[in-house]
């Protein structure tokens, strides 16, 4: 089932992306040409408060072209640790940094063409804790029912992929 890479192309290296073309022999031996975006990876926290609400952001995507809710996340940066950069983009996004953090686990954006994978963390015991936010981000907190923003999720209003598997991992947890 494994396809093998028989020569690359570099296309492209962005700030945060690079775009490699590849030849690549397929598992019957035929070839075919497969594009992949490279990507760091990533972070996204459920930061649920002590009265159960879950700080959502609130930010226009551009590929999107539509403002959504999200959960907080963010780009790792070359070696980082996930929970680091958990806590940082925490602090950022919404002023807040974990008392407790917890791993849910991950998963990959798309597989078929890109290689980011987010790392998924559950933030609670939060604690004012503001740092300052990237230049370049326009963000809106919005505390919300973790049973809210669930029906969210089910009603398709809440529809970025991180934030689903996310608040569907915490609400399997939780028992909600």
């Amino acid at each position: 089932m494994r396809e093998i890479i028989t020569k690359t192309q570099h296309l492209y290296s962005g700030r945060i992306i690079s775009l490699d073309l590849h030849d690549i022999t397929l598992p019957d031996g035929e070839t075919s040409i497969r594009e992949r975006v490279i990507h760091p990876g990533a972070v996204a926290i459920v930061p649920l408060d002590g009265d159960g609400n879950v700080l959502l952001v609130r930010q226009y995507r551009l590929a999107a072209d539509q403002i959504m809710f999200e959960i907080p996340a963010g780009t790792l940066k070359p070696g980082e640790d996930p929970a680091v950069c958990a806590v940082r983009e925490l602090q950022e996004e919404t002023g807040y940094r974990p008392g407790k953090l917890e791993s849910l686990g991950g998963l990959f954006v798309a597989p078929g063409y890109t290689t980011e994978f987010i790392h998924l963390f559950f933030a609670t015991d939060l604690i004012e804790s503001r740092l300052a936010a990237d230049a370049d981000e326009f963000i809106e907190v919005k505390r919300v029912p973790l049973a809210q923003a669930i029906a969210w999720v089910m009603d398709g209003t809440l529809i970025d992929g991180k934030s689903v598997s996310g608040l569907l991992k915490v609400a399997r947890k939780l028992g909600v």
